[in-house]
Protein backbone atom coordinates (compact mmCIF):
# COMPACT_ATOMS: atom_id res chain seq x y z
CA UNK A 1 0.00 0.00 0.00
CA UNK A 2 1.13 3.58 -1.18
CA UNK A 3 2.17 6.54 1.47
CA UNK A 4 1.50 9.64 0.58
CA UNK A 5 3.79 12.30 2.33
CA UNK A 6 4.51 15.91 2.51
CA UNK A 7 7.62 15.55 0.25
CA UNK A 8 9.19 13.09 -1.95
CA UNK A 9 11.69 10.31 -0.30
CA UNK A 10 15.31 10.57 0.03
CA UNK A 11 15.19 7.77 -2.48
CA UNK A 12 12.83 9.65 -5.11
CA UNK A 13 14.75 12.70 -5.22
CA UNK A 14 17.77 11.01 -5.82
CA UNK A 15 16.18 8.54 -9.08
CA UNK A 16 14.87 11.87 -10.50
CA UNK A 17 17.99 14.34 -10.56
CA UNK A 18 20.07 11.58 -11.53
CA UNK A 19 17.50 10.52 -14.80
CA UNK A 20 17.37 14.15 -15.34
CA UNK A 21 20.94 14.79 -15.22
CA UNK A 22 21.55 11.28 -17.43
CA UNK A 23 18.93 12.72 -19.99
CA UNK A 24 20.67 16.26 -20.62
CA UNK A 25 23.79 13.80 -20.87
CA UNK A 26 22.21 11.45 -23.36
CA UNK A 27 20.47 14.52 -25.48
CA UNK A 28 23.86 15.97 -25.39
CA UNK A 29 26.11 13.08 -26.72
CA UNK A 30 23.05 12.14 -29.17
CA UNK A 31 22.58 15.69 -31.02
CA UNK A 32 26.25 16.13 -30.95
CA UNK A 33 27.25 12.63 -32.66
CA UNK A 34 24.83 12.27 -34.92
CA UNK A 35 26.60 15.42 -37.05
CA UNK A 36 30.08 13.95 -36.90
CA UNK A 37 31.90 11.67 -39.19
CA UNK A 38 32.82 8.35 -38.91
CA UNK A 39 35.76 8.33 -36.39
CA UNK A 40 36.86 6.73 -33.36
CA UNK A 41 35.57 9.56 -31.66
CA UNK A 42 31.88 9.07 -32.43
CA UNK A 43 32.33 5.21 -31.99
CA UNK A 44 33.07 6.21 -28.72
CA UNK A 45 30.58 8.82 -27.81
CA UNK A 46 27.56 6.31 -29.13
CA UNK A 47 28.94 4.08 -27.12
CA UNK A 48 28.63 6.95 -24.04
CA UNK A 49 25.09 7.32 -25.44
CA UNK A 50 24.07 3.86 -25.01
CA UNK A 51 25.38 2.85 -21.69
CA UNK A 52 23.65 6.20 -20.64
CA UNK A 53 20.38 5.10 -22.26
CA UNK A 54 20.63 1.55 -20.43
CA UNK A 55 21.40 3.50 -17.03
CA UNK A 56 18.02 5.23 -17.52
CA UNK A 57 16.33 2.54 -18.78
CA UNK A 58 17.36 0.89 -14.96
CA UNK A 59 16.55 3.75 -13.42
CA UNK A 60 13.39 4.23 -14.37
CA UNK A 61 12.36 0.40 -13.49
CA UNK A 62 13.85 1.21 -10.30
CA UNK A 63 11.62 4.63 -9.94
CA UNK A 64 8.68 2.77 -11.63
CA UNK A 65 9.03 0.35 -8.01
CA UNK A 66 9.22 3.29 -6.03
CA UNK A 67 6.01 4.61 -7.17
CA UNK A 68 4.23 1.37 -7.03
CA UNK A 69 5.09 1.30 -3.19
CA UNK A 70 5.16 4.96 -2.69
CA UNK A 71 2.27 7.84 -3.67
CA UNK A 72 3.72 10.76 -4.13
CA UNK A 73 3.47 13.77 -2.02
CA UNK A 74 -0.47 15.09 -3.60
CA UNK A 75 -1.13 18.18 -5.65
CA UNK A 76 -2.38 21.76 -3.93
CA UNK A 77 -5.97 22.43 -4.68
CA UNK A 78 -6.44 23.23 -8.31
CA UNK A 79 -8.44 23.04 -11.30
CA UNK A 80 -9.27 19.00 -12.19
CA UNK A 81 -7.41 19.97 -15.89
CA UNK A 82 -4.05 21.01 -14.04
CA UNK A 83 -4.29 17.37 -12.33
CA UNK A 84 -5.58 15.29 -14.66
CA UNK A 85 -2.50 17.00 -16.96
CA UNK A 86 0.02 16.70 -14.18
CA UNK A 87 -0.72 12.64 -13.96
CA UNK A 88 -0.71 12.02 -17.51
CA UNK A 89 2.23 14.25 -18.30
CA UNK A 90 4.29 11.90 -15.71
CA UNK A 91 3.47 8.98 -16.84
CA UNK A 92 3.99 9.84 -20.40
CA UNK A 93 7.51 10.76 -19.02
CA UNK A 94 7.77 7.19 -17.44
CA UNK A 95 6.57 5.71 -20.64
CA UNK A 96 9.10 7.32 -22.88
CA UNK A 97 11.79 6.70 -20.13
CA UNK A 98 11.28 2.91 -21.14
CA UNK A 99 10.66 3.30 -24.86
CA UNK A 100 13.45 5.43 -25.58
CA UNK A 101 16.14 3.09 -24.61
CA UNK A 102 14.66 0.09 -25.77
CA UNK A 103 14.18 1.52 -29.25
CA UNK A 104 17.57 2.77 -29.33
CA UNK A 105 18.68 -1.01 -28.23
CA UNK A 106 16.62 -2.06 -31.01
CA UNK A 107 17.99 -0.24 -33.35
CA UNK A 108 21.27 -0.85 -32.72
CA UNK A 109 20.31 -4.95 -32.84
CA UNK A 110 18.59 -4.28 -36.85
CA UNK A 111 22.15 -2.11 -37.67
CA UNK A 112 24.11 -5.36 -36.38
CA UNK A 113 25.82 -2.99 -33.60
CA UNK A 114 25.64 -4.73 -30.57
CA UNK A 115 25.31 -2.63 -27.26
CA UNK A 116 28.24 -3.55 -24.41
CA UNK A 117 26.89 -2.15 -21.29
CA UNK A 118 30.36 -0.08 -19.87
CA UNK A 119 31.62 -1.80 -22.85
CA UNK A 120 31.60 -5.34 -20.78
CA UNK A 121 28.10 -6.53 -20.54
CA UNK A 122 26.66 -7.44 -23.72
CA UNK A 123 23.11 -7.23 -24.31
CA UNK A 124 21.46 -9.80 -26.39
CA UNK A 125 19.85 -8.33 -29.92
CA UNK A 126 16.64 -7.87 -29.63
CA UNK A 127 16.05 -8.39 -33.23
CA UNK A 128 18.11 -9.62 -36.63
CA UNK A 129 19.86 -7.36 -38.53
CA UNK A 130 17.95 -5.09 -41.02
CA UNK A 131 18.77 -2.04 -42.57
CA UNK A 132 15.30 -0.77 -42.87
CA UNK A 133 13.81 -1.45 -39.77
CA UNK A 134 17.34 -0.01 -38.12
CA UNK A 135 16.04 3.19 -40.63
CA UNK A 136 12.38 3.06 -38.87
CA UNK A 137 13.38 2.71 -35.70
CA UNK A 138 16.18 5.44 -35.67
CA UNK A 139 13.35 7.55 -37.06
CA UNK A 140 11.27 6.67 -34.38
CA UNK A 141 14.01 6.79 -31.49
CA UNK A 142 14.71 10.73 -32.92
CA UNK A 143 10.90 11.08 -32.77
CA UNK A 144 10.40 9.72 -29.15
CA UNK A 145 13.61 11.54 -28.02
CA UNK A 146 12.15 15.05 -28.96
CA UNK A 147 8.60 14.26 -27.98
CA UNK A 148 10.10 13.53 -24.62
CA UNK A 149 12.16 16.85 -24.75
CA UNK A 150 8.37 18.79 -25.38
CA UNK A 151 7.08 16.84 -22.18
CA UNK A 152 10.44 17.39 -20.23
CA UNK A 153 9.42 21.29 -21.20
CA UNK A 154 6.07 21.13 -20.13
CA UNK A 155 6.89 19.41 -16.81
CA UNK A 156 9.40 22.44 -16.15
CA UNK A 157 7.02 25.04 -16.87
CA UNK A 158 4.79 23.34 -14.93
CA UNK A 159 7.26 23.41 -11.57
CA UNK A 160 8.22 26.88 -12.25
CA UNK A 161 4.73 28.18 -12.40
CA UNK A 162 3.52 26.46 -9.37
CA UNK A 163 7.12 28.15 -7.68
CA UNK A 164 6.31 31.86 -9.23
CA UNK A 165 2.66 31.87 -9.88
CA UNK A 166 1.36 30.12 -7.18
CA UNK A 167 3.72 30.29 -4.93
CA UNK A 168 2.83 26.60 -3.63
CA UNK A 169 4.96 23.78 -2.25
CA UNK A 170 5.53 21.74 -5.35
CA UNK A 171 8.74 22.42 -6.73
CA UNK A 172 10.13 22.39 -2.95
CA UNK A 173 9.33 18.99 -2.18
CA UNK A 174 11.27 17.27 -5.27
CA UNK A 175 14.26 19.63 -4.74
CA UNK A 176 17.53 18.43 -2.74
CA UNK A 177 18.00 20.15 0.84
CA UNK A 178 15.57 22.87 0.42
CA UNK A 179 13.13 22.95 2.85
CA UNK A 180 8.99 23.91 2.29
CA UNK A 181 8.15 27.65 2.42
CA UNK A 182 6.81 28.73 5.06
CA UNK A 183 3.24 27.63 5.83
CA UNK A 184 4.13 24.84 3.66
CA UNK A 185 5.26 22.59 6.04
CA UNK A 186 3.71 19.31 6.87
Amino acid sequence: MAIARARYTVAAITLHWLTAALIVASVSLGLYMVGLKLSPLKLKLYSWHKWVGVTILLLVIARLIWRATHAPPPLPAGPRWQQAAAAVNHWLLYALLVCIPISGWLMSSAYGVPVVYFGVIRLPDLVAKHKELGDALKELHEALAFTMLALVALHIIAAVKHHMMDRDDVLHRMLPLVKPRPGHEP
